[in-house]
């Protein structure tokens, strides 16, 4: 299968059940290369990644929604990473992927790390775009009191926007208009829910158990987190790979997708 364009990306979607009545939507585009399963952002989805699978020649990229985000299920409560992580462990299990690389970004990033140490042997690889193990997004941060203004239902034109997809370089405009439609699609309170978690989640312990490669991949101009963020993350980690992008901000696989897929294709494929 050839991945969708924008326009058929939500309907390319597929869904699974992973358990208890908990609907998972995902892309996949098929082959038989090693699996890449690609975890999106806060307020993203799946098309998160449709920017830079073009350039991930030779692997199979499955891209769920995670809960709460995109056609995936909507539940009341349940924001923690744990509870990200713990859905993606059924994800793969109700898919049968047999150790399959991670590649998350920011909260992505997160539930990869955890999910990662939950299973020691689960997982051949994990890549960090623009992670951080603890993001301190609290009461008082920007994001977090320009989101305390919002309303149901959200206006995807709202300046927050424009600020909350930002990027280094010029990004597909129909792109950055799905993006917006469907983060604006998510209820105000799944928002606060997740913005909750991400002032209060440490992911340091976990971080220091994780057996597998990592490659952690950032900008130097990421303004959400910065170099400290990266320094620690790579720190508790066992020796990264590490790709550092000039010019760079929050998104590294928009804002430069052949590059960034280039180092997670040599990760993927080198000896180990």
């Amino acid at each position: 299968m050839t991945l969708p364009g924008q326009d058929g990306w939500r309907a390319a979607k597929r869904t699974l059940d992973i358990g208890g009545g908990r609907a998972v939507a995902y892309v996949d585009s098929g082959g038989q290369g090693p699996v890449l399963l690609g975890l999106h952002g806060f307020t993203d989805s799946s098309r998160s990644f449709s920017l830079i699978a073009p350039y991930l020649e030779g692997l199979r990229v499955i891209a769920p929604d995670l809960r709460g985000h995109g056609a995936s299920f909507q539940p009341a409560d349940g924001f923690d990473i744990a509870d990200f992580a713990g859905d993606m462990a059924a994800f793969c299990d109700r898919l049968g992927l047999a150790r399959p690389f991670l590649a998350g970004h920011s909260l992505g990033a997160m539930v990869a790390l955890d999910l990662a140490a939950s299973r020691p042997d689960g997982f051949a690889g994990v890549v960090t775009l623009a992670g951080s193990l603890r993001p301190g997004i609290g009461a008082r941060h920007p994001i977090a009191i320009a989101v305390s203004g919002l309303t149901d239902p959200i206006d995807p034109r709202d300046a927050l926007f424009a600020e909350w997809h930002a990027t280094s370089v010029a990004v597909d405009a129909g792109f950055l208009r799905h993006v917006a439609a469907e983060a604006a699609a998510m209820p105000v309170d799944v928002w606060r829910a997740v913005l909750a978690t991400l002032g209060t989640a440490d992911l340091r312990l976990p971080a220091g158990e994780i057996r597998a490669r990592v490659l952690c991949v950032s900008g130097d101009q990421d303004p959400l987190f910065g170099p400290a963020h990266a320094a620690e993350l790579a720190a508790a980690l066992r020796a990264p790979d590490r790709l550092l992008l000039a010019g760079c901000g929050h998104n590294p696989h928009w804002e430069q997708p052949a590059e960034v897929a280039r180092a997670i294709r040599a990760f993927i494929f080198s000896p180990t």
